[in-house]
C-alpha cells in the first residue's frame, strides 16, 4: 500500500513521528479489508488486537513523500497471526516491525474465522 506523508504525520521539522510508522502498517493491513468491501473484524465485540510489537526505525520520511508498506505473514496459529511489515521510500527501507495480531470475541482469544484468515493471508 502506498502512503502520503502529510503535515499531521510530522514534527515542526517535517520528519515523520515515531508513532506514525505504527499507524501507517495499521492502515496498509485495514485498507485490505476495506478494499474487499469487508471490516478487520468478524461479528460484534470482536477483532484483532495487538498482543506484541518489536521495531526497528532504520531511516526516516519527510512532510510529502510517498511511503510503500509491505506485509507478510510470519507465523498463523488458531487464535493469532504474526506479521512482518516494512516501510520503504522508494528502494530504502526506512521502518520494520514483527506484529503478533490476536483475534478475539468478548475480550477472549478465538478461533480466527475462515474469512478473516483468507485476507490475512493475502497481506
Amino acid at each position: 500500500m502506498k502512503i502520503r506523508v502529510y503535515y499531521e504525520d510530522t514534527d515542526a521539522g517535517g520528519i515523520v513521528y515515531h508513532s506514525r510508522y505504527l499507524n501507517f502498517c495499521e492502515r496498509a493491513r485495514s485498507e485490505e479489508f476495506f478494499r474487499r468491501g469487508m471490516m478487520p473484524y468478524g461479528q460484534e465485540r470482536s477483532g484483532f488486537v495487538v498482543r506484541r510489537i518489536e521495531s526497528d526505525f532504520i531511516g526516516m520520511a519527510r512532510l510529502g513523500d510517498l511511503l510503500e508498506v509491505r506485509t507478510e505473514v510470519l507465523e498463523e496459529k488458531r487464535s493469532s497471526v504474526k506479521l512482518r511489515q516494512k516501510i520503504f521510500l522508494g528502494e530504502e527501507k526506512i521502518f520494520s516491525m514483527e506484529i503478533t495480531l490476536v483475534y478475539v470475541v468478548a475480550g477472549r482469544p478465538k478461533r480466527i474465522p475462515p474469512d478473516l484468515l483468507e485476507i490475512i493471508r493475502s497481506l
